[in-house]
């Protein structure tokens, strides 16, 4: 990538565009583009040899005028305190576009857990959760996973909060284990979100998504399960792509197979059935109906964007287009399908999860994705009606306008105090 970009200034200057949509003052303008407060805190720990290590860790609260905040935690050498503020900010937003009762939150840890043992990494996280223990909570904050973090992570943050707590709160973190108080559904959640968005953005294109050549950047969670929910819905999969780089096939790849291959081999190269291998920038820039961009944030900048030649992005990663290639995009009518909308299905299972652990009564995987689906569905219709009914120039114009309206309305009925 040629430019960089700091993600917490891509995320205020979407904000900025979308103010100029809105009857908003300059103060309600400046309060929705920073968070409420950003806990910094260095962890330390005994490491296997005896040895003492410490980390970075940061937890960001963005926004809670509709309810606790909510957001993952994750595990990456890149994390920095303007990145979490960002993906916080974005999750307040997310929240608010599919209409659930959550403000915005994220945390992370500046680490490679690849270099770290599973007992360290169990420190670590358990060093984390007790430094966050005064901002989280069922009614306060509701961490989740995120990069490098999953239900594993999840259970020793539940563990440790109820330990030091001595109660049960299993609504304290969401993205937990079955066994744990997780949800059915919520591990292929994200992806399935990206697939139903894709469907009903190809409906309202009229075309459909079955006839669609897909490409996939990032076959990790969230690229992986919408690839083989696309594939299973009759589109051609034709390359996917981890950091090692991408595999292509014109006839079409099997997703669940390339899966298979990645967590034997731990990357998608040297996939017997493909084709050819190719970079992660030729993957972007194939010739394709759909492009989901589903790795890190800031993967797509402005001198990519000249040379995308797919019809329709949907974003599954956070952030994954630079502001500078929106503009490019859109300049070149490729529709792109913000991530607010498209991978908003991790927080909404989330929320899920939540409330099956408040009223300790679970439910089936069927009505896990049933419930998901008319989130989304009704999610991307409010979407599409702002876009046409304002005339607005982009989708993720459409869905920052509805949800800046959204929290703006939660904090005029409430007021403010002091």
């Amino acid at each position: 990538m040629s430019e960089q970009v700091n993600p917490f200034e891509s995320l205020q200057e979407q904000v900025d565009d979308a103010a100029a949509y809105l009857d908003m003052s300059d103060d309600q303008l400046e309060r929705l583009k920073h968070p409420e407060r950003v806990l910094e805190t260095t962890l330390s720990i005994e490491a296997d040899d005896g040895s003492l290590a410490s980390f970075k860790a940061f937890r960001s609260q963005f926004n809670g005028d509709r309810g606790p905040y909510k957001g993952g935690i994750r595990y990456h050498p890149n994390v920095s305190r303007d990145e979490v503020k960002a993906l916080s900010g974005w999750m307040a937003y997310k929240c608010a576009v599919v209409d659930i009762p959550y403000g915005g939150g994220k945390g992370g840890i500046i680490i490679d857990p690849k270099e770290y043992s599973t007992a360290e990494l169990e420190r670590i996280t358990r060093a984390f959760a007790t430094e966050l223990r005064p901002l989280i909570g069922p009614d306060r904050d509701i961490p989740a996973p995120d990069v490098n973090t999953g239900q594993r992570e999840m259970n020793w943050i539940k563990d440790t909060y109820e330990t030091l707590e001595n109660t049960t709160a299993p609504g304290t973190v969401t993205g937990k284990a079955i066994a744990s108080g997780g949800s059915e559904g919520r591990v292929e959640a994200t992806g399935r979100s990206v697939m139903l968005t894709a469907r009903e953005a190809f409906d309202y294109l009229g075309t459909d998504v079955a006839d669609a050549t897909v490409a996939v950047q990032g076959y990790g969670n969230a690229g992986a399960i919408a690839a083989r929910l696309l594939d299973e819905r009759g589109a051609t999969v034709v390359a996917v792509s981890d950091s090692s780089g991408a595999v292509y096939d014109d006839d079409g790849l099997d997703a669940a197979a390339v899966k298979d291959h990645k967590n034997e081999t731990g990357s998608v190269v040297d996939y017997a059935d493909a084709d050819e291998e190719l970079s992660n920038e030729e993957l972007l820039t194939l010739d394709v109906d759909l492009l989901i961009p589903a790795a890190l944030e800031n993967a797509i900048d402005a001198d990519i964007a000249q040379d995308v030649a797919a019809d329709v992005i949907v974003e599954a990663a956070n952030g994954p287009l630079t502001p500078e290639a929106d503009d490019v995009l859109a300049d070149r009518d490729v529709y792109v399908l913000p991530d607010v909308l498209a991978n908003a299905g991790g927080v909404t299972v989330s929320y899920f999860e939540w409330v099956q652990n408040r009223r300790r009564f679970y439910w089936s995987e069927e009505r896990v994705n049933d419930e998901l689906e008319t989130v989304i569905v009704n999610a991307f219709d409010g979407l599409v009606a702002t876009f046409e009914e304002r005339d607005l120039p982009t989708f993720r114009m459409a869905a920052y306008v509805v949800a800046i309206r959204r929290i703006l309305d939660a904090h005029e009925e409430g007021g403010t105090f002091p």
